[in-house]
């Protein structure tokens, strides 16, 4: 499901991460991540220009 691409994440992001996901019942941190990625790719799919997902992404403080 996952594959062989990873991604570095710090330490003390991943362990909210497992806390976060245990306490909401997802069956994994994995799951939970995937999940949290899909509501913002759903989020910016609703822009309609790069213009728009660019100032949705600085909006949120992925870009400067």
């Amino acid at each position: 499901m996952f594959g062989a691409r990873r991604i570095k994440i710090p330490k003390e992001q991943w362990h909210k991460i497992e806390r976060l996901a245990a306490l909401a019942g997802y069956a994994s941190p994995q799951e939970f991540v995937l999940h949290a990625l899909e509501k913002e790719f759903a989020k910016l799919d609703e822009a309609q220009s790069d213009a728009e997902i660019q100032k949705k992404l600085r909006g949120l403080g992925y870009i400067r």
